[in-house]
């Protein structure tokens, strides 16, 4: 198994540093994120910082674990240890004749990057917002609040209504799925994980910290995003192993469910979403224009329930 370290690296418009491999190469002629083989005796971190200094002139400051991908090719299997990099210095130049391009993540297409990328392309395309719906009493009140975010631009939601039964939060979560489609949202539905194949076509699934602890190896043959709420070191830990596309982490503030003591700050946040390889929204007495603080400190991005919409 080759290790090999994977940089993730935004420009201040959100576009992220691509290169064209050689056409000689393994995977040749087609897209990669920057990095390269760590070192025996060598950090990753100091891997991350030597290989894009020396492909793209580039000065590392400060980076954080986003997700480990073992790939087999058939001819070579790696793991790449993927960073996505918060601070860094200098003008991107293909120091060695390498094409470098800046590009959009909505814009890239999977079929035109070596396969050990894809999954990568799937995280950033993550929405960098997770609203989370308040309880409602009529599904009238949800479809209003749905219309609300979306015309705020927060492109992920995530159902949360555990005040219903089953049948009916499946009847409200196949209202939320259709016009959730027409507006252009991602739903995921805060959920038991035997709800799996009863959800609408498209949505997503969110466990709670109860019943991600049930459990015991990745959920096999998912095409829906699956995600789950942390407290813990423990419980990201937890996460990373069964394979979770994301994990809220909370509380970051203070908020009336947890007092002071309980919460992380934003140092306690970035110490633990830097120690799993896995995306991590913030959550838990944020505002929207605590997003780039968030960012700079690990996450991919923020949720809440009383900032939105």
């Amino acid at each position: 198994m080759i290790h090999v370290v994977v940089a993730v690296i935004k420009n201040s418009l959100q576009e992220v540093l691509v290169a064209l491999r050689r056409p000689d190469s393994h995977q040749g002629g087609l897209w990669e994120f920057p990095g390269g083989k760590v070192e025996e005796g060598e950090s990753v971190f100091t891997a991350l910082q030597r290989e894009i200094q020396e492909e793209l002139n580039l000065s590392i400051g400060a980076a954080f674990p986003l997700v480990k991908i073992s790939h087999d090719y058939g001819d070579k299997r790696v793991l790449l240890d993927v960073w996505r990099v918060t601070e860094f210095g200098g003008n991107a130049i293909g120091r060695e004749g390498q094409q470098i391009q800046w590009v959009p993540a909505l814009d890239m297409q999977e079929q035109d990057f070596a396969a050990a990328n894809r999954r990568i392309i799937d995280l950033l395309k993550l929405p960098l917002e997770m609203a989370i719906t308040p309880a409602f009493q009529e599904l009238t009140a949800l479809s209003d609040y749905l219309e609300k975010v979306a015309a705020a631009d927060v492109k992920l939601i995530q159902l949360r209504q555990k005040q219903l039964p089953t049948d009916a939060l499946l009847k409200w979560a196949s209202h939320a799925g259709a016009l959730g489609e027409r507006l252009g949202l991602q739903l995921v539905l805060n959920a038991s994980v035997d709800l799996i194949p009863k959800l609408p076509d498209g949505m997503g699934l969110h466990l709670s910290a109860t019943e991600l602890g049930k459990l015991t190896a990745p959920l096999a043959k998912r095409d829906t995003l699956l995600g789950c709420s942390c407290h813990s070191r423990d419980e990201l830990r937890r996460a990373e192993a069964l394979s979770v596309d994301y994990a809220l982490l909370s509380p970051v503030a203070e908020t009336i469910k947890y007092p002071a003591g309980a919460a992380f700050g934003w140092p306690g946040f970035a110490e633990l979403a830097a120690g799993v390889s896995v995306p991590v929204y913030a959550l838990g007495g944020l505002r929207r224009d605590d997003l780039n603080i968030a960012q700079s400190m690990g996450a991919v991005g923020i949720a809440g329930i009383s900032m939105y919409p």
